[in-house]
């Protein structure tokens, strides 16, 4: 994008409330939002079924828009915010399979978006100290098991700031999904641990810095949590809660969900255990389950073996064709069928034939939610 388009597309965002589709669908047909804005007396050739609320949004005066937008821009550059536009190499990769990503997130930090192995872990506000147990336990394993880890959670009171921390204290980059934006930090208390997690991972927000702090943006977030992730980690949760819709939209991102189990008489292991007897998540108790059941013990053997310098020729001789399909893959992360037709090129008969020989080779899985996983690098 253009600094121009750029700027009409954080505009865009400022006109009013747009649901998070119907705003991605609009900057999938029209590339940007200067272009919607060209588009704006005749917006239903971009979206056939606009609703005559939407069509009054997009046809207002945009200038208050833009000039929030301009002023956003100043701020970003002096704060040293990065601002992420769909479809961009760095934005996340995985929000790509998600119908209702964000069009613009601001980012502040060091951690790379796009790393092989991301998980979320949420839980309740109220955790107790098996809770935090279990959150210690589960990230040094993973700091010992699988060092590349991106950790992501939402920075409240207990689960969240539990698993931030104990990234940190193990030396793994974390990501603090904000329901806010990047001008403030919420709650207040965690503002120190904020201030780490720049240079030890990211915050990442879709929301501007004038944004208030509305109970809704806490809910939408939740999204970004499950969609930027392979998988979601819920520990300790009661009936009802953030955390469960951070499991629910998960799973309909086709991204693996997992919890603890607890004491059937504690109220804030209901959640969990709710979870696990109505077969939407997968009852762990410890990362090395966690691994397996996500198939990347095989990723770390290489890494390590790699890491000794050993040679590892796994693979047979790959085709130029099979290549295509596999650097897509080394790049994105896991992808599903759908983005893999965009990524290569490929028409549906050719890529599912190509997947199948490369399953059968050995060089990738197709994981439980539907996703396929490059399994080593040893090609």
């Amino acid at each position: 994008m253009t600094d121009e388009e750029k700027l009409y597309t954080m505009a865009l965002t400022q006109l009013g409330y747009i649901a998070p589709d119907n705003m991605l669908r609009l900057i999938q047909e029209a590339g940007n939002g200067k272009a919607i804005f060209e588009q704006r007396f005749n917006i239903e050739e971009l979206l056939p079924e606009t609703t005559p609320r939407l069509k009054q949004l997009i046809a207002k005066d945009w200038s208050d828009a833009l000039a929030l937008a301009e002023k956003e821009i100043i701020f970003c550059q002096q704060s040293g915010i990065e601002t992420l536009f769909y479809g961009d190499s760095r934005y996340p990769q995985r929000l790509n399979e998600c119908p209702d990503a964000p069009v613009v997130l601001y980012y502040k930090g060091t951690a790379e978006l796009n790393r092989q192995h991301i998980v979320s872990i949420v839980g309740t506000r109220h955790c107790s100290a098996i809770g935090i147990d279990a959150v210690k336990s589960f990230v040094s394993d993973l700091k010992r098991l699988c060092p590349d880890t991106l950790i992501v959670s939402g920075l409240a009171y207990g689960i969240d700031i539990h698993a931030h921390t104990q990234a940190l204290d193990n030396g793994l980059d974390t990501i603090a999904v904000l329901a806010h934006g990047l001008n403030e930090i919420y709650p207040r208390s965690h503002y120190t641990a904020a201030t780490n997690i720049t240079r030890q991972g990211g915050l990442l927000t879709e929301y501007m810095s004038h944004s208030g702090i509305e109970r809704q943006h806490f809910i939408q977030r939740n999204r970004i949590v499950a969609g930027i992730t392979d998988a979601c980690v819920v520990v300790e949760s009661a009936k009802s809660g953030g955390s469960l819709i951070t499991a629910r939209i998960s799973q309909e991102y086709n991204r693996e969900v997992f919890a603890f189990p607890g004491r059937f008489t504690d109220k804030y292991s209901e959640g969990c255990n709710n979870l696990i007897r109505d077969n939407r998540a997968t009852l762990i108790t410890d990362a090395e389950q966690f691994l397996t059941d996500m198939g990347w013990q095989m990723d770390v053997t290489l890494t390590k073996e790699k890491d000794k310098g050993i040679e590892i020729d796994l693979f047979p001789e790959i085709t130029d064709e099979q290549r295509v399909i596999i650097d897509a893959l080394e790049r994105y992360g896991d992808l599903q069928k759908n983005i893999l037709i965009i990524k290569t090129g490929y028409d549906i008969s050719k890529l599912s034939q190509l997947l199948f020989d490369l399953e059968m080779n050995g060089c990738i899985s197709q994981l439980a939610g539907g996703s396929y996983h490059l399994v080593g690098k040893g090609y």
